[in-house]
């Protein structure tokens, strides 16, 4: 009987934490952009600031790890060195493998920071 309780904990663990991979909440509006925003064009042309580490944080960091030393997903501290800004965009944007599609959860611009943010580690 304690093994059957062992692995239902077990099972409902790693059921949450997949079920929290890919979750976001929307980033809070202070109307301040923050000091560590990463400028973003915007359609009409005009240049915002993302926090990109607040959108990895509420997005990304379930999977990620706060240090990007990877989780459930794989380690992205040295992502950089693997694959493009623009490899990364795509990856975010679609999802690959058990990453969940991010279109329509992040904006274009907190893609980009991301994509940005993330090609930056070498």
């Amino acid at each position: 009987m304690q093994l059957n309780k062992s692995f239902l904990c077990l099972f409902l663990l790693l059921a949450f934490s997949l079920a929290a991979c890919g979750k976001t909440t929307p980033p809070a509006t202070t109307g301040t952009p923050a000091a560590t925003g990463t400028p973003a064009a915007t359609s009409s042309g005009a240049t915002t600031k993302v926090d990109t580490q607040a959108v990895f944080k509420q997005s990304c960091v379930s999977c990620h790890g706060v240090n990007l030393e990877g989780a459930v997903g794989p380690n992205l501290q040295k992502e950089g060195s693997k694959r493009s800004k623009d490899e990364l965009a795509t990856i975010i944007t679609n999802g690959k493998g058990a990453m969940p599609s991010f279109k329509g959860k992040l904006t274009d611009d907190e893609i980009s920071s991301l994509a940005v943010w993330l090609a930056d580690k070498k």
